[in-house]
């Protein structure tokens, strides 16, 4: 999968999850550092940590950790179908 595909995909997911309410395409920035946090961390744990952080520092209101685990895990799926194997 090409990294532009996969981006797209991590890109839909977050957008679609919309944790605060506020609609979809509401969250670029945010979007944009979780998928940045992807690239820099394989474990569910630490990315859905991360996640939450953005997610915190942007509207001033904390995530339950179990929903951002679950953002993790599938953002993490999504990175791992475009990687190569050889």
């Amino acid at each position: 999968m090409e990294v532009q595909v996969m981006h797209m995909m991590m890109y839909q997911a977050l957008d679609q999850w919309d944790p605060f309410g506020c609609g979809e395409g509401n969250y670029d920035t945010e979007i944009a550092d979780a998928i940045h946090a992807v690239h820099d961390l394989d474990s569910p744990d630490k990315l859905a940590r991360k996640i939450q952080g953005i997610y915190e520092f942007s509207f001033e209101s904390i995530i339950p950790l179990e929903q951002c685990k679950k953002m993790a895990e599938t953002l993490l799926v999504i990175k791992n179908s475009g990687s190569c194997t050889i």
